[in-house]
């Protein structure tokens, strides 16, 4: 007897309404409940004794802060309380996640891998990866891999092109075909590569995969933004949450973990009430090629300038067109390399924030919806904070150096740092308490013994970190209207150590500035210095903590000892040892 055929899947029940509105007002009073709590500290903090000029400075500096910290704070704290109430987040976030059909998926996919002077041996292990697992899953005639090179140097070309051809005679004749593209000119930078491939080669891919050289995906993450892509025929961008690969050196390591433990309640935060108008950070991401074609290709500015922060005005101008973009907050096999060495980090900043501050020019573009030109403010707030904490640090010397600041109460002053450092870091700080209080999430991390370590460890570091970031950040932005024309250069991923010489040439603004103000707050004698320290310290000790994080043998005893060990280098670490096991017993047994 035949049995009968299998009962289709019920359906699966509607998603709750999203209510836009509702979200985005919920959220601005939480945010303007936290600004108000940090507002009357503030308050407490300089009104005692009357107010000075320096105090008025102060606060009005202080005040362009508190955008940014209780964003963070806000993004942290609904972020933290999704994730710790729902076992699937993401779904919660992003409804196309319950839809999503299982592979192999319908469409047509091109994987687009965007080089300029890499070195190949780093960037194509990871995509054979890629290509296996989605060949395993059955797949891999959907895809197609595209390598777009805007490589102008001639040897450096040459051995990209010889490089990749080897990648693809290994790989003829396997169902994922690979091609290979190089521009004369890199006009538009990394927007302009893309584009010009769409308008050449996009034809017949109803989607596109965008990868950077440092990017790394598995075929199960790129088979979920297919599917979720699949499920919403109005989805243009679903862009998945990275986090850093495995790194050797000291200062990627650390930054990278607390980055990855502040990005997931932050990400699932602003995706609750972003919705339809989330955000693209460039990369890691799967788009959809007519739309993004339609209304994403980007004109140089009035000065002839191109955009260099292309990524959030591309999902912007999206938006404006009624197309939706979603952010899909799963960390799981969506990995990019950050840079090796703090001076490293700090040019990458100021490539940004150069990019990040053209959005004043675009802010009134007509057609904007009101979540887009937020976008773009939020993205200059990012790096408008650091001259504006620059300018509180100095006002906040100059007023204990005059004596102005001896009313001032010790444990308002106290509690207002806390409580702003607290809203800062509260990305991360959720981050953290969520994998302690849920152990099977923490498991991946080596338990919660190792998270508590691998945070503590990130939190010295970012303590010494945030004030030379501001100070090169703040000394760069009131630079920039005076410089040159912008570029964007070519990244160095290789952790080599960082000279004395050359952490010097960096850092010797900030390190100058941190002298000087530590010496004008001893100068006047008292505590006032102590509470400096905190903040002056770290830009004082700037070049020696970029000698040190770089130092290859103290980031192998960071990596030796498993501080802020991540499920990847954990998984991987396992994956050896089990190896080994087995060529033990393979040998004893012989």
């Amino acid at each position: 007897m035949t049995p009968p055929p299998p009962l289709p899947p019920a359906p699966l029940p509607p998603a709750p309404p999203e209510r836009p509105r509702l979200r985005r007002a919920a959220f601005l009073c939480l945010c303007l409940a936290l600004g108000l709590g940090l507002l009357l500290l503030m308050l407490r903090v300089l009104a005692p004794g009357g107010w000075t000029l320096w105090e008025g400075v102060l606060l009005a500096a202080w005040l362009g802060t508190l955008p940014w910290s209780c964003l963070c704070a806000g993004n942290a704290l609904v972020g933290l309380a999704l994730r710790l109430r729902h076992a699937e987040p993401a779904a919660r976030v992003v409804p196309q996640l319950l839809r999503a059909a299982p592979p192999p998926p319908r469409a047509a996919t091109a994987i687009v891998v965007c080089l300029r002077n890499e070195a190949m041996a780093g960037v194509l292990p990871p995509l054979a990866r890629l290509l296996d697992g989605l060949e395993a899953a059955g797949a891999g005639h959907r895809f197609t891999l595209w390598f777009l090179s805007d490589t102008q140097e001639p040897a450096l070309a040459a051995r990209e092109e010889a490089a990749i051809a080897g990648f693809a005679r290994l790989r003829a004749g396997r169902p994922v075909a690979v091609r290979y593209r190089r521009r004369a000119q890199n006009t538009g930078f990394k927007a302009g590569n893309v584009m010009d491939f769409l308008d050449r080669h996009g034809a017949g891919h109803e989607f596109f995969l965008c990868l950077d050289a440092d990017s790394e995906m598995s075929a199960e993450a790129v088979l979920r933004l297919v599917a979720v892509m699949e499920a919403d025929s109005r989805l243009a961008i679903v862009q998945q949450l990275i986090v850093g690969r495995p790194a050797r050196s000291a200062f990627t390591r650390l930054f990278q973990y607390g980055m990855r433990a502040g990005m997931r309640s932050w990400a699932t935060g602003q995706a609750w009430w972003q919705l339809d108008q989330g955000p693209y950070w460039g990369h890691n991401a799967l788009l959809r090629v007519a739309p993004f074609r339609a209304h994403a290709r980007l004109e140089p500015l009035p000065d002839g300038s191109p955009i260099l922060s292309h990524d959030q005005i591309e999902a912007v101008r999206l938006h404006a067109a009624g197309w939706k973009v979603r952010c899909l907050p799963i960390e799981a096999g969506s990995l990019e390399g950050n840079p090796p060495t703090l001076p490293d980090f700090l040019i990458r900043d100021r490539r940004w924030g150069a990019g990040n501050m053209q959005y004043w020019r675009l802010l009134r573009l007509p057609g904007l919806t009101p979540m887009g030109r937020w976008q773009l403010a939020q993205a200059i707030l990012l790096f408008l904070s650091a001259p504006l904490w620059l300018l509180v640090l100095v006002a906040a010397v100059l007023n204990a150096a005059t004596g102005s600041g001896a009313a001032t109460p010790p444990g308002a002053l106290a509690a207002l740092l806390l409580a702003n450092w607290a809203a800062i870091h509260a990305p991360k700080l959720a981050g953290y308490l969520e994998l302690l209080l849920r152990p099977e999430r923490a498991a991946a991390y080596g338990g919660r013994r190792a998270v508590l370590r691998g945070a503590l460890a990130e939190t010295g570091f970012t303590t010494l970190l945030d004030p030379v970031s501001l100070a090169s950040k703040a000394l760069f932005l009131l630079a920039l209207p005076f410089a040159g024309r912008t570029g964007w250069q070519p990244q160095n991923r290789d952790a080599l150590g960082v000279r004395w010489a050359d952490a010097a040439r960096l850092l010797w603004a900030p390190t100058a500035l941190g002298v000087a103000l530590m010496a004008a707050l001893l100068a006047a004698g008292g505590t006032a210095w102590i509470w400096g320290l905190p903040f002056l310290g770290p830009l004082v000790l700037g070049i020696p903590f970029a000698v040190v994080t770089a130092d290859p043998g103290f980031s192998r005893r960071l990596r030796r000892m498993g501080v802020a060990c991540t499920p990847e280098e954990g998984g991987a670490r396992r994956a050896a040892q089990s190896a080994t096991r087995r060529r033990r017993i393979s040998t004893s047994s012989k």
